[in-house]
């Protein structure tokens, strides 16, 4: 077990005794009081915290836009929209979901808080750059938000040249709000990096280093090397526009195949920055809430960084039908096949982990539950994507809507859910309430499905995405996805509100409430200011369940 220097292990379970501060060792909320003492904090907690708030009040602006834009496909006629109006709700809601929601939901928020505590470090390596990593991503998102009330931009999210060069909307301010969101990324991406290599407590070797600490490290990987690229991209499009130099554009004698090229060679391995980290919330939730060590642990860890090489290779398979040679789209097909292997891994390895487990089917493991089995249909779902005869017939229908939404939000969303409920008790110290935690999960489960399903049948008869007027036959599909999107809202609007109710009326919850071995349960919850009194050094891996001795605890 990890131990504090000059102190000796307990025999029963770590440090599970009631959490308290006394006044030399406050918890990092109360430390200082004051907005300013929080808007100019370099407390890894307070940042990852401030992120949090900042990714919650997004997601309630998307997900309002996208119950919007719902409400208007439940019928074949358009009956509260305009295409244009709709096509500005949904450029919107896809661009602050991905740029403002997805990306920084867990490596800016949960990693930020908990990644130097499972390290037994007291903070990041470099914490002021920390800080301006949170003020660029607020700058950028003003940026964006600028964008929804001048009228908003009816591009799509992608910003496809030449339609983006030429549109009267406000393009320029959305492209420099993401293109601004990019540094944001890039920096903390550099910073966790460093923290990894450099802060990690003595005797927390490679092979000891919790799976949420390798997906966060492949995440990061990705983040310094290919966020730069659509930052570059989005910065050419902007001079495209504004002084009207030929990139992109072919009136202009540009090629707009090449933003395509440079797009997806970035926004392909973006999808790993989104869900590679959910990948590291379910190896440590899936193994705690089993009492077993993880199954393959160094199949995992390998499969991360694997995961983020091969996501630089198969950007080609998006652009099946754009005109590229058969020859490439038989090797971007191929290697998006190879992209499969990795995650079958980790899918594999975490049933394993369960086999012949001691599962607690509490809160957090019906959502890791849930979780296998929506990414599951996402990651088959992309196969038949990846296939070029398949690609062609669904390319730009609803079964890609319905495959993206399985991936993204069922893997990175959900995934996010799991680890705010995981940690919840450490950022809180409180405790959030069972019974609305498994209806919560009830209805997000049921009303997920229900939303999304129906489109990947709707797809496969050749219901084209994007439209907001469409064939009658189509109806009754978009119907029940809009039923289950309100089902769905109904889940996570239970989930804000018990959440929030836990904050004060939530039973204390002690310093390790799920009885984990990973350093950041050997700290208070909350955690003091510096995280912990001395310093950690570790003697066992994070996984080493067996010998605990649960009686005792």
């Amino acid at each position: 077990m990890p131990t504090s220097a000059g102190s000796t292990a307990d025999s029963t379970v770590p440090g599970d005794g009631a959490s308290g501060h006394d006044d030399a060792h406050p918890s990092y909320l109360s430390a200082s009081k004051g907005v300013a003492s929080w808007l100019f904090t370099v407390d890894h907690k307070r940042i990852g915290v401030m992120y949090l708030v900042c990714v919650l009040s997004f997601f309630l602006v998307g997900g309002l836009l996208a119950l919007a834009f719902r409400l208007e496909l439940s019928t074949a006629a358009p009956d509260l929209f305009t295409a244009s109006t709709y096509n500005r709700l949904f450029t919107l809601h896809g661009a602050i979901m991905v740029f403002l929601v997805l990306v920084p939901s867990i490596p800016a928020t949960l990693g930020n808080f908990v990644l130097p505590l499972m390290l037994g470090a007291k903070d990041v390596a470099f914490p002021r750059l920390n800080l301006l990593s949170f003020h660029i991503y607020v700058l950028g998102a003003l940026f964006l938000i600028y964008t929804l009330v001048s009228g908003g931009v009816e591009t799509g999210w992608t910003f496809y040249a030449p339609y983006s060069s030429t549109t009267d909307s406000s393009v320029v301010s959305a492209l420099l709000g993401a293109f601004i969101l990019g540094f944001s990324s890039i920096l903390t991406g550099l910073n966790f990096i460093v923290t990894i290599h450099k802060m990690r407590a003595p005797g927390l070797t490679w092979r000891k280093l919790p799976l949420f600490v390798w997906a966060a490290y492949a995440t990061s990987m990705i983040q310094v090397l290919a966020t730069p690229v659509i930052a570059i991209t989005l910065f050419l499009l902007v001079f495209e526009r504004t002084m009207g130099i030929g990139i992109f554009d072919p009136a202009l004698g540009g090629d707009p195949v090449l933003f395509q090229h440079f797009f997806w060679f970035y926004s392909h391995p973006v999808v790993y920055v989104m869900i590679l980290p959910a990948f590291g919330v379910m190896s440590e939730t899936i193994t705690i809430n089993s009492r077993k060590h993880i199954f393959g642990y160094n199949a995992i860890a390998a499969s991360s960084i694997a995961i983020a090489g091969l996501g630089f290779m198969v950007w080609g398979h998006h652009m099946f039908v754009s005109g590229q040679s058969e020859l490439a789209g038989t090797i971007f097909s191929l290697i998006t096949f190879a992209v499969a292997v990795p995650t079958a891994i980790k899918v594999f390895s975490w049933v394993a982990t369960m086999y012949k487990g001691s599962i607690q089917l509490n809160t957090v493991m019906l959502y890791s539950l849930s979780f296998l089995f929506i990414f599951s249909i996402g990651g088959l779902t992309g196969l038949f994507l990846g296939t070029l005869a398949i690609d062609v017939h669904m390319h730009d229908t609803y079964f890609v809507v319905a495959h993206f939404h399985y991936v993204m939000m069922g893997g990175t969303l959900i995934g996010f859910i799991t680890g705010l409920h995981h940690w919840w008790p450490k950022m809180t110290g409180r405790m959030f309430p069972e019974l609305p935690g498994k209806i919560g999960c009830a209805l997000v489960f049921l009303g997920f499905n229900l939303t999304f399903f129906p489109q990947f049948v709707a797809g496969a008869r050749g219901m084209p995405r994007r439209y907001h007027e469409y064939a009658p036959e189509f109806q009754i599909w978009q119907f029940w996805s809009t039923v289950g999107s309100f089902v769905l809202a109904a889940g996570l609007f239970l989930i804000a509100g018990y959440l929030l109710w836990s904050l004060k009326r939530g039973a204390r919850a002690p310093r390790n409430p799920w009885h984990g071995m990973s350093l950041e349960w050997q700290t208070e919850s909350p955690p003091i200011e510096h995280n912990f009194d001395h310093q950690v050094i570790c003697t066992h891996g994070p996984y080493d369940f067996e010998e605990i001795d649960y009686s005792k605890a």
